[in-house]
């Protein structure tokens, strides 16, 4: 096609063109004829001062475009795209925006749907039929919206010893792994958590019904009627992109180091986009200039459970709030590039942001700028304390200690300040602030309510609300302090034919470990009665009906409940 054909032409001379391009005060150029003159126009320097950590002449930095009303009225970039050739970003460099290129995944799979050649609650197994018969139908729907209860691939690849940085992985390795999954997270609708493979499946799904590339029926289909001029997918990791950034981290030395993707997988990531082009999309999103109204309606869709809960995530979109204005947006991130698309659509505002250094926090970026844009009708965000609820801190001091989350067995600790609980045990977790005698929320939305008070020696259960999540119950646990007779009845080696892996638990001076194929491992942390954590990962061990451990289980973020059988 036309931009690839334009990749390959790729010269020195476009090198050495773009060493040129200006310069000042040590920021990376902003495009001068894409500044704002509008009305409510924002002043640069206060724009400049969002991005002066990332504007160095000698270190990565970022882009980032505004639009009002579906128009571009700015478009800015700072630091280096390339830092061996000392090129500059600018607002046309190409940045891979991670997952929010799953709005485009989602995109994709609504205008087949709407073709009618694919029903949205479809079984995906009419579709992939090497895929486990679960008991209940995953749909499509479910796919898009993380309800499905698929695991994620990537997860599991990490817990066989291959992380997504360590091998080059594909679609038929995604497949594979998802086709090996014996069990869901959960049951197909009950929960929602973020998974990678369902995003995978419906790029695999577009090409198996309509016999194109994922990236040719998008080029097709979106990226050129909406003029996204310089917009592809990543499905071939070596290929030459013209005015592709190069991706970098801080290394333990202080300096700088390249880290880029190397994998052949997109639909949950893997697109090629520039600042410019993001908001082109975004514009599509109210207008439906492609799809029409019905489009517009199913991408704005939100997930909803069986139990009638909104999840919060539409069409690869996270629908809320910010500072009281309703926000549309997602984030992303692939190897060391960092993105956010945002839209506030009652006001016609939206703003797209990519970097090209892992430490950047792209939503803060994203919303100091539409605060910038948006500052009369931003309201402060609330105190997390401010409740009016007179509570005693004795009271509230009884509830902390440890839970386990009864859908994972992963463990939460509470710990008491004031009036406030802190989740995870220290000040990092967000303060749930109370809000009756046996009820507590945050202002970022989670809330836990017990089912009575607690006392001394005794603390109830609870149930645990939180943003695209409902009704988690918890319930207390004490701590545990395993004997050497205790650890002795772990030792063993466990075997998941889902992950394909082996893994082995000893005890060495008196500690529990943990051992995979290559002998690498940790101590585990005894959590409570048979259950330890290896970092964000949660062994739960399993016993027979004599009390023998016959099986360890795992869960990590995306797994919940990968089974092991012990075998000797």
């Amino acid at each position: 096609m036309a931009f690839r054909n334009l990749v390959r032409r790729k010269t020195m001379k476009t090198r050495l063109a773009t060493l040129i391009l200006p310069l000042a005060a040590g920021l990376a150029c902003a495009d001068a004829s894409r500044d704002d003159s509008s009305p409510g126009a924002v002043e640069l320097a206060a724009l400049d001062a969002v991005f002066a950590d990332y504007s160095a002449s000698d270190g990565p930095g970022c882009a980032f475009a505004v639009s009002r009303d579906g128009q571009q009225v700015m478009a800015r970039a700072y630091g280096m795209a390339d830092l061996e050739w000392h090129i500059p970003n600018t607002p046309e460099t190409v940045f891979e925006p991670g997952s929010v290129s799953k709005q485009f995944t989602a995109a994709a799979t609504i205008l087949l749907a709407l073709d009618g050649r694919i029903d949205l609650d479809d079984d995906i197994r009419e579709y992939f039929p090497e895929m486990p018969d679960y008991g209940e139908a995953v749909t499509v729907r479910m796919l898009i919206h993380h309800t499905s209860g698929l695991r994620d691939w990537g997860s599991v690849a990490a817990i066989q010893g291959w992380p997504r940085w360590s091998r080059v992985h594909s679609h038929k390795h995604a497949l594979d792994i998802a086709s090996r999954q014996r069990a869901l997270n959960y049951e197909p609708g009950r929960y929602y958590s973020y998974t990678n493979t369902g995003y995978n499946l419906q790029a695999m799904l577009i090409e198996r019904v309509t016999g194109q590339t994922f990236d040719e029926f998008s080029q097709e289909r979106i990226f050129r009627p909406l003029g996204m001029t310089k917009t592809q997918s990543r499905d071939d990791f070596t290929e030459i992109v013209d005015e592709r950034s190069i991706g970098y981290r801080r290394g333990d030395d202080g300096e700088w180091h390249m880290l880029m993707p190397f994998e052949n997988v997109h639909g949950n990531g893997g697109l090629l986009t520039t600042v410019g082009d993001l908001l082109r999309f975004t514009r599509n999103l109210d207008t439906g200039e492609v799809g029409g109204p019905e489009f517009v309606r199913l991408m704005h869709e939100e997930g909803t459970l069986d139990s009638g809960w909104k999840t919060g995530y539409a069409g690869g979109l996270r629908v809320g709030e910010y500072k009281g204005v309703r926000e549309v947006s997602h984030g992303g991130s692939t190897a060391a590039y960092r993105a956010f698309l945002t839209r506030y659509p009652d006001h016609g505002v939206a703003v797209s942001l990519m970097c090209n250094v892992a430490e950047a926090d792209s939503r803060g970026l994203v919303r100091q700028v539409a605060e910038l844009y948006l500052a009369d009708a931003m309201a402060e965000e609330p105190r997390a304390d401010a409740t009016g609820v007179d509570v005693d801190p004795a009271d509230v001091a009884a509830f902390a200690g440890g839970y386990r989350d009864t859908r994972t067995g992963q463990y939460l600790e509470l710990t008491a300040d004031g009036s406030s609980l802190l989740m995870g045990g220290g000040p990092g977790g967000p303060p749930l602030a109370a809000t009756s005698e046996t009820g507590f929320a945050s202002a970022t939305g989670v809330s836990i309510a017990f089912e009575g008070p607690a006392s001394a020696g005794e603390r109830p259960p609870g149930v645990m609300d939180m943003p695209a999540a409902d009704g988690v119950r918890i319930e207390p646990v004490g701590p545990f302090e395993p004997t050497a007779t205790d650890l002795a009845a772990y030792v063993g080696a466990y075997r998941s034919d889902e992950a394909e892996v082996t893994y082995w638990f000893e005890v060495e001076d008196g500690r529990l470990m943990f051992r995979d194929r290559y002998g690498d491992g940790a101590a585990l942390e005894p959590l409570y009665p048979d259950a330890f954590s290896q970092e964000s990962r949660t062994f739960i061990f399993r016993r027979d009906e004599t009390g023998r451990v016959s099986q360890a289980s795992l869960s990590e973020g995306r797994v919940w409940d990968l089974r092991f059988e012990r075998v000797e």
